[in-house]
């Protein structure tokens, strides 16, 4: 069976699976005049994300750059545009002292008319000292004016931190992080705090999830790359497990749309990898994922990283070959996102 055959079966088996909801039968059609997608978007970026500017319908990517010593944007008007897009170099690494090594998974957002990029750097000195930081434009392009350092993102204690989000959810700006606990007991679990600002958090911090499951332990206890989404009466947050070889996997956190989001009591969390490595369609290590609209300004898209072989060339970070890929995401009739068919997007 050839690759197109095998992905025309395991398409045709998904969809005959759902067939029988007319909530899935409407989103493959309301989704069916979006553009394919030419996968990967773009080469050797992980830790991915798109901003979706709806007055243009442009795109600005943004993803960890192979060699960790800069942060780049690119920017086009179609999502296939983007692999040939040149990248501008925004932002260097420092020659030594904090933000002078391992620039780590930056993500672009629009805080209060502002541009902010909130990413992860060490050390040159002690390269895996690695803190969370943030950069400010007041320009309405991201790819124009100037960035500025906007200082640190402190958590409340002094540990190995990296991979914060930030969304607005019923009026309140909220920052999810990963970090190692006070004890190093793990690597990083994930911790969520509202904000007082774009750059200071209203501390103490709630943990949302620790490392514990099996699936989430292999190579390293992680719990990072955390993503935020709403959809009709829930919030999710997706995050990424384990090291970054080919068990590198994502699971799922979910709670009511009108709950206290501080309160860990109110969140639930599935108990498998709800997106991970399927050999058959060449994806290996799938993680870190971000979430954005497609051109059409309601279809939600995936967007996230994977290799395509699973023997590395080297170690899970000097291996360079990590693409971003974007595929639609469907929900299913109880509101829950849909990860399949594992198809070879």
């Amino acid at each position: 069976m050839n690759k197109h055959t095998l992905i025309s079966t395991l398409a045709a088996s998904w969809f005959t699976t759902l067939a029988g909801s007319q909530a899935f039968a409407n989103q493959v059609n309301e989704t069916s005049n979006i553009k394919p997608i030419d996968n990967p978007i773009v080469l050797q970026r992980a830790d991915p994300m798109l901003v979706h500017h709806p007055r243009t319908g442009c795109y600005t990517f943004i993803g960890t750059s192979p060699q960790f010593d800069k942060i780049e944007l690119r920017q086009a008007c179609s999502l296939n545009a983007l692999k040939i897009a040149e990248p501008k170099a925004i932002w260097e690494k420092h020659e030594s002292g904090p933000m002078s090594a391992n620039i780590w998974a930056p993500e672009l957002h629009r805080v209060d008319d502002n541009w902010y990029i909130y990413f992860a750097a060490g050390e040159a000195e002690t390269p895996f000292s690695i803190r969370m930081y943030a950069l400010k434009n007041t320009h309405e392009n991201p790819m124009k004016g100037e960035w500025e350092e906007a200082g640190q993102i402190k958590s409340g204690w002094d540990s190995f931190a990296l991979d914060g989000t930030t969304f607005e959810h019923n009026d309140k700006r909220y920052y999810v992080w990963a970090q190692q606990d006070k004890d190093r007991s793990y690597n990083s679990a994930l911790w969520i705090a509202q904000m007082r600002s774009p750059t200071e958090l209203m501390l103490p911090a709630t943990l949302l999830t620790e490392p514990t499951l099996d699936w989430e332990v292999q190579g390293y206890k992680v719990n990072e790359g955390a993503a935020f989404i709403k959809h009709n009466d829930k919030v999710f947050l997706t995050y990424s497990a384990s090291a970054t070889d080919h068990r590198y996997a994502m699971g799922l956190l979910w709670a009511d749309a009108d709950a206290d989001l501080l309160d860990a009591s109110q969140w639930h969390k599935k108990s498998e990898p709800v997106f991970e490595t399927d050999a058959s369609v060449g994806r290996y290590g799938p993680g870190h994922n971000s979430f954005v609209k497609a051109p059409d300004g309601k279809t939600d898209l995936m967007v996230y990283h994977s290799r395509d072989y699973k023997a590395l060339k080297g170690t899970p970070l000097t291996d360079p070959n990590r693409h971003a890929r974007v595929r639609v995401l469907y929900w299913d009739d109880e509101g829950f996102p849909v990860f399949k068919p594992s198809l070879a997007d």
